[in-house]
């Protein structure tokens, strides 16, 4: 009896598997991280066979720790990192360049030239996003126009274009599948949100073929099959991770919201049927459905979440783990006023500003790694203030509360601190694998494990909840030092 889904989480600085049984509970999980690649100051990319080769490892670690068989698995999940940017040879399969990350600034000049043109309006009402590096288009044309020979082969169709999905779709099914779908083809900033279907004024204006692009389907349904052990799995949900996260936390209804601790952190609320037009520096994309017609999200990204913490243990060495951030952190009371804004990579929402870079403000001469530490956890959750509250403004009333998930919501340090400068009550499910959740569902969804979204939600369950303990003037006082501190970061990188 097949009991089992795997799902493939293809994060930015990690790739992982889980399996999960029909009732949720999870049978074997397996991760490996693979490197980062910073060629200069402010770019950032992976090795595509290194993406490849670490996920293809932990699925099968995740089935030799487990003892489940391959025929015991009713489908395949995948969840990935969006917006980043892979180029390869349709015949070789041959990566042309490395992975763009999506954290990566190299196409800001690329961006410029677009708003310079006067695109700015359309790419917001066509796609829902802000013109910026973070997103899919720009860096393809990057990739066109720096590899000798690319554009001209990408118009015979010799080269394809996928973000992290479509490059393990296409290697898990042996170069039969050239597919995406809707939640991450409305991240690349050349896809029309409204008509599904990819824009050819933007297409023009960033000079991409459209020989080179994926198909594009609804995040439930068969995608195609890899073999496994001598068996045909089939591959059965896609969405990019943190549409797979709301999923995963149940958000089917519109007005529900979570977000995601991560690598960076991710607001998204369920907007139904809707495409609602931010006015606070806001995302409008799509969400992850089951039917042929996907439903939207309106989304706030903070590129450095997570990620600052294994910044202080990479490159500062303030300690040798990332669990160990909370200990180091719960040893001073407050950061006795420091501040740090870890905008290494510009500043996402609601700011949206690809020249912002890092800073920390507030040091005396009685100032420890502690309270640095300290502050850097607390930076996680300013970031997240502010989406909150620019969400706020869109929708027009109070979110009441926020669920938690993403590997740094095991920290209760911070999420107590999230509740408390929100004003929010935050809820961390038993379940904080929401990403890998999320593919699940959609692909147990397909292949008839589950019968429907009502039946998935009665397996949601609640194992924390943090509610807001801190007096109004502390708040108001804190927050305003980060608004100080956001403002000494701002535009800081010279343009070019």
């Amino acid at each position: 009896m097949q009991r089992y889904i795997l799902s493939l989480d293809q994060g930015t600085t990690s790739s992982r598997a889980v399996l999960f049984d029909a009732g949720q509970s999870i049978a074997g999980i397996a991760q490996k991280e693979y490197p980062q690649i910073y060629p200069r100051e402010g770019w950032v990319e992976h090795d595509p066979m290194e993406i490849y080769a670490s996920q293809t490892a932990v699925m099968a670690e995740v089935l030799g720790q487990s003892g489940v068989r391959a025929e015991e698995i009713a489908a395949i999940g995948i969840a990935n990192q969006r917006e980043t940017t892979l180029v390869w040879e349709r015949d070789t399969g041959r990566p042309v360049y490395n992975a763009i990350v999506w954290q990566c600034r190299r196409t800001a000049g690329i961006i410029d030239r677009l708003a310079a043109e006067g695109l700015t309006a359309h790419i917001r009402q066509t796609t829902g996003l802000i013109p910026d590096a973070y997103f899919s288009g720009s860096k393809i044309a990057w990739i066109l126009d720096h590899t000798d020979g690319a554009r001209d082969r990408a118009r015979r169709g010799e080269l394809l274009f996928g973000t992290a999905d479509t490059w393990l779709l296409w290697k898990l099914t042996g170069g039969r599948v050239h597919a995406t779908d809707y939640t991450n083809a409305s991240r690349t900033m050349i896809f029309d949100i409204h008509k599904l279907d990819w824009d050819g004024t933007l297409l023009e204006a960033l000079d991409i073929p459209r020989a080179m692009l994926p198909e594009v389907k609804a995040s439930s349904g068969i995608y195609g099959y890899t073999d496994v052990n001598g068996v045909q799995i089939p591959i059965a949900g896609v969405a990019g991770d943190q549409q797979a996260a709301l999923f995963g936390q149940c958000c089917f209804d519109k007005g529900e919201a979570k977000n995601t601790y991560g690598t960076g952190c991710f607001l998204l609320m369920n907007t139904g049927g809707t495409a609602c037009r931010s006015q606070n520096g806001l995302l409008t994309t799509l969400a992850a459905g089951t039917g042929a017609t996907p439903p939207y999200a309106l989304e706030g990204s903070v590129f450095i979440g997570g990620a600052v913490i294994q910044w202080l243990r990479d490159n500062i060495r303030f300690f040798s783990e990332s669990r160990d951030a909370e200990f180091h952190a719960a040893q001073v009371e407050d950061t006795g006023g420091v501040y740090l804004v870890p905008a290494f990579t510009g500043l996402g929402a609601p700011h949206w500003d690809m020249y912002a870079r890092g800073c920390i403000v507030g040091l005396t001469r009685g100032t420890r790694r502690e309270h640095i530490i300290r502050a850097a956890e607390e930076s996680i959750a300013y970031q997240c203030h502010d989406l909150i509250q620019a969400m706020e403004r869109d929708i027009g009333h109070p979110i009441t509360e926020i669920k938690a998930d993403g590997g740094a919501s095991r920290d209760g340090l911070l999420m107590q601190f999230q509740a408390d400068i929100a004003g929010k009550a935050v809820r961390r499910p038993v379940i904080r694998e929401t990403t890998a959740l999320g593919a699940a569902y959609l692909a147990g969804l397909a292949v008839g494990v589950w019968g429907g979204t009502e039946e998935i939600k009665r397996l949601w369950h609640c194992e924390a909840t943090f509610t807001p303990r801190m007096e109004e003037s502390k708040r108001e006082a804190l927050l305003s030092g980060w608004r100080k501190a956001v403002g000494r970061s701002l535009d800081w990188e010279e343009k070019t």
